[in-house]
């Protein structure tokens, strides 16, 4: 046995007499209790968050946002512990009598704090009254006092906290049996409250003998799960909780720094299509997939809202279907772009136009995100060569050169009658104006027949703003793993989309579908010609990659697949900036 030494400096020089150690470990933030006048913590809890290898920080309960928020930048995950009943008026339900003391310092700031991580990807571990503060935060229900029948197992016991007394039926394929990799475990067990509606962005993933739900996650590939019973006191058994919330924490704190240091760009969405619903960009709007909180909480640096024009039928003329009135296509893209200026780039303190490079490294140094517009549909060039000039004038980044139709430029993958048998001759001259004017072609949409022709008659790399991979998702709008080839060739992109019935036929597509599209199209292209077009507000998103606001699980994800630095800053904008810059400077 060592003797504790009282010298101050001989623990100093642990460090300080040789070469400094590493100290990043992540830091998990633990919410506090409230009891008369102090916010106390178990040391069960900071001990477990040590063992795991993680750095713990307590949270007092303070239901201030801005200083919430800033716990979040600080934090890279956060513990839910246990403690008294909530308000049952937080559940939409008036006191019955089985309820207990209720801490009413804790519940606002605990379900703040619960609905912000969540909403910036954060892991989340609840403990007890923890997963029952899921629960509410989340959109599920708690009851208030469980009721007493010959079937309810005794589940306030009276045993050491560090005694287990009943078994837990953990469900197959859940975050938790991965845990475990167990069917049945044993715990310990302090409440009369418990969960009878986890909600929909919630499941349950463990139940008690008499079907008490005792453990929840998200059903929506995030890293949230709540516990009813108290691992903390489980030392060796309940330890691997805090591992897995630790190692998530890592994950999230390296996905972080990731963001910080490399430009991230989506290159399409279609945000403009909801402008006749008066959306609000500054608001974190739940009509729409973008706006300036969904970016700040996910991280993309910079995105390309298009302007979208749908194809007119044989028997249609465009100002009939277009959503606002105009007498034709060009008129209605410009009307797109004033309405951008006015909607989205308003608020000049958070985002700011980007044209080029250059912009976009500006802006990022300001704090800013960047915003760059396109065309969704060469329609709007009407059958006017010097359109395709007004366009670049206006500072558009690319044109898809048709959508789901035949138009004046190319046929496309859909609805086409073969009008062209390719690209036209006119789209042969818009093309060569967009060689000339910086502009990139983009040919997600069309047909087999349009993007080889368009390969040949372009001078620059081409790009695919939004497809994926037809071998793996057997549909008309996909390309093959041939183009693919020829588009590496040429030096283009084709940018992976989260579009669900694009990435499986079943219409069930999630993150790792989308991880699969983005794996096969390395391995047919390489590494230096993919990159990310969501498709958010046009149809696009699937569970883990919903808005904007989960784009830093796509970072997540690459890091689990060990994907290095360098190729996830390719796919993450490198890829795409080449190609801009390349095109740009033709």
């Amino acid at each position: 046995m060592i003797m504790e030494t009282f010298d101050l400096n001989s623990h100093f020089n642990q460090l300080y007499t040789s070469a400094p150690i590493s100290h990043d470990r992540p830091v998990v933030g633990i919410t506090t209790n409230y009891e008369g006048i102090d916010a106390t913590v178990r040391s069960a809890y900071y001990r477990q968050i040590l063992r795991a290898g993680g750095t713990p920080l307590l949270i007092p309960p303070v239901a201030d946002i801005p200083t919430i928020l800033s716990t979040l930048d600080t934090v890279d995950a956060v513990l839910l512990t246990g403690g008294g009943d909530f308000n049952p008026l937080w559940n939409g339900d008036e006191p019955m009598p089985g309820l207990h003391n209720i801490n009413r310092e804790r519940d606002l700031p605990e379900l703040l704090l619960t609905r912000f991580a969540y909403d910036r990807q954060m892991p989340l571990l609840g403990i007890c009254r923890g997963i029952q503060t899921l629960a509410i935060a989340l959109d599920g229900h708690v009851v208030q006092d469980m009721p007493h029948t010959e079937q309810l197992l005794k589940h306030s016991q009276d045993a050491d906290r560090e005694e287990p007394t009943h078994s837990v039926s953990i469900f197959p394929q859940t975050t938790l049996h991965s845990i475990y990799n167990a069917d049945r475990i044993y715990v310990n067990s302090f409440h009369h409250q418990a969960i009878d509606v986890p909600g929909s962005r919630l499941r349950t993933s463990a139940k008690a003998p008499d079907g008490t739900i005792e453990a929840i996650e998200s059903s929506e590939h995030k890293a949230v799960l709540g516990v009813q019973w108290h691992p903390e006191w489980l030392g060796d058994d309940g330890l691997p909780l805090f591992r897995w919330l630790v190692d998530e924490a890592r994950l999230q704190r390296e996905a972080r720094r990731f963001h910080q240091r490399n430009i991230t760009i989506d290159s399409h969405c279609d945000t403009p299509m909801f402008f006749p619903q008066g959306i609000h960009f500054e608001q974190r709007d739940p009509r729409i997939l973008y706006d300036l909180h969904k970016m700040q909480e996910g991280g993309p640096d910079a995105v390309t809202m298009v302007a979208y024009l749908p194809q007119p039928k044989e028997d249609e003329q465009f100002k009939d279907i277009a959503p606002f009135a105009v007498d034709g296509p060009r008129q209605y893209a410009d009307l797109i772009f004033d309405k951008i200026n006015e909607t989205v780039l308003r608020d000049t303190n958070y985002i700011a136009l980007a044209r080029n490079e250059r912009d976009l490294l500006f802006n990022k140094h300001q704090g800013k995100r960047s915003l760059m517009i396109g065309i969704e549909n060469g329609l709007a060039i009407e059958n006017d060569i010097a359109n395709v000039e007004h366009f670049a004038k206006r500072g558009i980044v690319y044109i898809t050169l048709c959508h789901n139709g035949d138009n004046q430029i190319c046929d496309s993958a859909r609805r086409s009658n073969a009008t062209h048998d390719g690209v036209s001759e006119f789209g042969a001259k818009v093309i060569a104006e967009m060689n000339r004017l910086g502009i990139m072609v983009d040919l997600s949409h069309a047909a087999e027949s349009s993007f080889y022709d368009a390969l040949d008659i372009s001078s620059t790399p081409i790009v695919c703003s939004h497809s994926n991979a037809k071998a793996l998702c057997d549909v008309p709008r996909n390309i093959t793993d041939d183009q693919m080839r020829a588009l590496a060739a040429k030096d283009g992109v084709c940018q992976i989309t989260l579009y669900n019935g694009f990435l499986t036929t079943d219409g069930k597509a999630c993150i790792d579908d989308a991880m699969r599209h983005l794996d096969h199209a390395i391995s047919i292209m390489g590494i230096d010609h993919v990159g990310l077009g969501t498709d958010f507000d046009g149809d696009g998103g699937v569970p883990g990659l919903a808005n904007a606001s989960e784009l830093i699980n796509f970072t997540k994800a690459m890091l689990r697949r060990r994907y290095s630095e360098d190729d996830m800053a390719k796919i993450w904008g490198g890829n795409w900036l080449r190609v801009m810059r390349t095109v740009q400077n033709y």
